[in-house]
């Protein structure tokens, strides 16, 4: 019931795994559809069933074919029972596979679907992957306080600015507040300030912080 801008097309990521490991992305995907509730039990063993490993055009095969999942659980659940769903996958999963969850949230485009708890549960990890994947587009449910927070956390785990989405919509001036300090304590600690929290102070126009 809801559509999911898969990170491969279904033709390129089955080209990729070649014939019998795209039948059995095949057969995942088919018994997702028929049984939305065996997410949580494929989501798991769906690397192994297919491949692992980083696709031509960036990114990871594992990533791809579970986000082609939850595509499948989401054609079929109503938006509250997906991410009802998608947080028992996420609670219950390691740490690849509740990238993938994240993945799977900024990828869906329905804005009745509200995993910003999950964003949130995420964004207290120090896991860089786990982060950049929760500052992405489903990153637009999290409260502004919320996401200016993820921001920082962002420059504090050294997670790519570059991957959160809207940053130059979004940043506004308390967020160039909040990383003024964070540039101003790292510089009396006598330790680098990335480049990123510059990025962060020129959008937001602030008056640049000076070194003492």
């Amino acid at each position: 019931m809801t559509s999911v801008a898969l990170l491969v097309r279904p033709g390129e990521l089955r080209a990729v795994l070649g014939a019998g490991r795209a039948d059995a992305l095949d057969e995942l995907v088919a018994g997702v559809v028929a049984d939305p509730g065996t997410l949580g039990r494929v989501f798991p063993a769906a690397a192994r069933r297919t491949a692992r490993g980083e696709l031509p055009g960036g990114g990871r095969i594992e990533d791809a074919v579970r986000v082609e999942l939850v595509a499948a659980a989401a054609s079929v659940l109503t938006p509250g029972a997906l991410v009802e769903e998608l947080g028992l996958v996420y609670h219950h999963g390691d740490a690849d596979e509740r990238r993938a969850v994240l993945l799977g949230l900024s990828a869906l485009d329905d804005p009745q679907v509200d995993g910003s708890a999950i964003l949130l549960d995420a964004l207290r990890t120090n896991d860089i992957r786990l982060v950049t994947a929760a500052m992405g587009r489903h990153a637009r449910t999290l409260s502004l306080h919320d996401w200016r927070h993820g921001v920082l956390k962002c420059l504090f785990v050294g997670a790519p600015l570059a991957q959160v989405a809207d940053l130059a919509e979004r940043a506004d001036d308390e967020l160039g507040a909040m990383v003024r300090r964070y540039v101003l304590e790292r510089q009396a600690a006598g330790r680098s300030v990335p480049d990123d929290a510059h990025l962060v102070l020129e959008l937001t126009h602030p008056t640049p912080p000076r070194e003492s």
